[in-house]
This record gives structure tokens, sequence and C-alpha cells, in this order.
């Protein structure tokens, strides 16, 4: 059986480019070239049927090391909680307060991005504190 290596993690969303743009910003990912023969995204776009515009975008690690991320536009929008989600992993190996004061000040980030701040879940006896947030678009994801 082969070993599957690569991966692509794809959101339901309602405004694509925009949900795109926020991870690019949280992640330091990147969005892709414009097809050919445009000079642009914009070009690409307008050259589509208006139904199909804002349809779809992707953005990716420019390291090639993380998944490719897809953003499709869906008529619903989100209603329950997120059965899978990112875990951001800005305090790994960081622990008590030192871990908790980076993932504030990377919270405070976010905020300014648009994401909105849950909860912050204190450390345990299992596990070290992260703090719960939304994108954009109210998908949840940890501060790790």
């Amino acid at each position: 059986m082969p070993t599957i290596r690569k991966f692509q993690v794809t959101f339901d969303c309602a405004d694509p480019v925009r949900v795109a743009r926020f991870w690019c910003e949280v992640l330091g990912y990147v969005a892709p070239p414009p097809p050919e023969g445009f000079a642009s995204w914009a070009d690409y776009e307008d050259s589509l049927p208006a139904e199909k515009r804002g349809a779809w975008f992707a953005c990716s690690d420019p390291s090639g090391e993380g998944p490719r991320l897809y953003f499709q536009r869906v008529p619903e929008g989100k209603v329950v909680k997120n059965r899978v989600h990112l875990d951001v992993r800005v305090g790994t190996g960081l622990v008590g307060e030192e871990r908790l004061a980076t993932l504030e000040a990377e919270s405070e980030r976010l905020v300014a991005l648009g994401a909105t701040r849950v909860r912050v879940l204190l450390a345990d006896e299992e596990n070290e504190s992260c703090i719960v947030m939304q994108d954009v678009e109210g998908n949840e994801f940890c501060l790790d």
C-alpha cells in the first residue's frame, strides 16, 4: 500500500478569497501564481461568468512543508461546531507563563486580522494552555 505524503485541507465558506487571505496571514502561506495567460487573479476572475467568480481560492506553505489549504464557496452558512479544526502551534515547547504570554501575543495579532477570541483553556494535569479562536467566518481553531 502506498504512503500518502501530501494532503489538502478544504474549508467550506462564503467568501473563499477573504478566508484564504486571513489564513495566509496566520500561517505565512502564499497564494499561487495566477493561472497561465493571466497577469493577476483579478484578471482571471474577470474572465469567468459572474456566478463562478470568487468560487474558490487556495494557498500553500512556501516551504512546501505544510498542507495546501483550499477554500470553496458553499451556499449554506456554518451552523455547528467544526468536526475538524487546525491547531496553530505557536507555543510548542513552552510551558506555564511563558507559553501563555506567547499565546496571548499571537491571539492579539490574529484579532487584529479579524479573528475572534473564544476562550482560554488553562493548563491542567494533562494539557498545556491553549486559546480557542474563530477565523473571519467563525471556523474554530486553537492557538496551541
